[in-house]
């Protein structure tokens, strides 16, 4: 029988739950930098592609459509990533993923440069999607590990979330200024370039990655079924969704709206503004402890999310939409701090990694989605029409997310679920 009794520092966790405890976890710096490293790159890519293509294409439509080719492979295959991870180990998986990426990323480069059709684009955007690593998932793996059950839990994940973001608020200028005053390749080179250094890095930290369960004699145990089992796991991929859905939404509708007033570098600054909104609600969310349930939270900060997404396609000058951009912005990052925070009452740590890689995916699909919409909006009807996709995909989830909050309750601490997936520990077979 699990014990009730709290010690003196998961107390003293619980009342100052600040980022200089958090910070403060033995290892956690061994894996925080080179992660920081590994996951910037992913903040360029989709920007970087878009930018590519519409160059060579002229085409908003084209371009959207290659980089929504890229987001769906990076979906399909990330929750499958995230299985090998819990299974072999994330160095096993991150080392050839990196050299992939970088490879397919690259090829990605020069055929749009040298006129390729547009079905080679596809082609090559596949490989390219499809090994993006998943860094941010695996940090929150480690952070797992090192915490387990203690209250610092909801601090890590915010502490991630902002990270995140930060890697969103340089990722988009970085990938502007490279494409717009270097060159239109710039920004999709350095982003392969950045994903193998970053990669390689990170994955040379094999001290504190979880550990593979193995019997005595060197074989896997048994392992646990898949995170998809979980149905309040499906509900947060629906929810994530959406929050993809604002993601590339607003990366196509911002490069299209600067385009059409002739500003362009203006969009990297836009999307930063966005980005910090997002960074800052994160710091806040992980300096408070929380007494509302994440279930309750993660439904009030989603039916603001929705409410302030709906209001962007009624801008109509750059401060309105910076103004719009940054509230947007500060109502996602507690929706995503309290999806990936209930995660951990959800999963059993054996599934974890892929549980965070189908939310990552699931963010990757609707921001493709969004994308390819968006895109299709910005090309056939009105300039802005794209601001429309994030608010109905914001309130598609929003009504799915309120049918569906039952499902979102965990099980009781130190109980075994009888059916599914538990919180016991696996055992070994012949």
């Amino acid at each position: 029988m699990a014990s009730t009794v709290t010690t003196s520092e998961d107390s003293a966790a619980a009342s100052r739950p600040g980022y200089g405890r958090l910070l403060r976890t033995r290892g956690a710096w061994t894996f925080l930098l080179p992660g920081f490293a590994a996951r910037q790159p992913f903040a360029m890519l989709t920007l970087s592609i878009v930018l590519l293509v519409q160059h060579t294409t002229g085409s908003y439509g084209a371009a959207g459509a290659v980089a929504a080719v890229t987001g769906v492979s990076m979906a399909l295959f990330a929750p499958y990533t995230g299985r090998l991870a819990d299974r072999h180990g994330q160095r096993a998986v991150l080392v050839p993923g990196v050299l992939v990426h970088a490879a397919a990323g690259l090829a990605l480069t020069a055929l749009a440069l040298n006129g390729a059709p547009l079905w080679a684009l596809f082609a090559a955007a596949v490989p390219t999607g499809a090994s993006v690593p998943q860094v941010g998932p695996m940090v929150r793996a480690r952070w797992g590990v090192r915490l387990k059950d203690s209250p610092l839990m909801a601090t890590a994940a915010a502490f991630e979330s902002v990270t995140d973001e930060f890697t969103f608020v340089v990722g988009p200028l970085l990938a502007t200024a490279l494409c717009t005053t270097v060159d239109p390749s710039a920004g999709l080179v350095t982003e392969a370039a950045l994903t193998l250094v970053g990669g390689l890095l990170f994955a040379a930290q094999k001290g504190t990655q979880p550990p593979v369960a193995t019997t005595a004699d060197g074989r896997t145990r048994v392992r646990h079924a898949s995170a998809l089992r979980v149905p309040g796991v499906r509900v947060l991929i629906v929810t994530f969704l959406g929050i993809g859905s604002v993601f590339g939404g607003m990366q196509v509708s911002l490069a299209a709206y600067t385009e059409s007033i002739g500003e362009p570098g203006l969009n990297g600054v836009l999307y930063g503004v966005f980005a910090a909104g997002n960074m800052l609600a994160g710091l806040a969310c992980g300096a408070i402890a929380w007494k509302v349930a994440p279930q309750r939270r993660l439904i009030v900060a989603y039916a603001a999310l929705a409410l302030a997404a709906s209001a962007l396609w009624t801008a109509d000058s750059s401060l309105l939409l910076g103004a719009l951009g940054l509230l947007v912005g500060m109502c996602i990052a507690p929706a995503l701090i309290t999806g990936y925070t209930l995660v951990e009452s959800l999963v059993p740590a054996g599934a974890r990694t892929e549980a965070f890689t189908w939310l990552t995916g699931a963010v990757a699909l609707g921001q493709a989605a969004a994308v390819t919409v968006a895109g299709q909006f910005e090309d056939r009807l009105w300039d802005g029409a794209g601001f429309l996709v994030p608010m109905g995909g914001t309130l598609l989830a929003l009504a799915t997310l309120l049918a569906l909050r039952s499902r979102l309750a965990g099980a009781p601490r130190g109980r075994t679920v009888a059916r599914g997936m538990g919180h016991r520990e696996p055992v070994a077979v012949d």
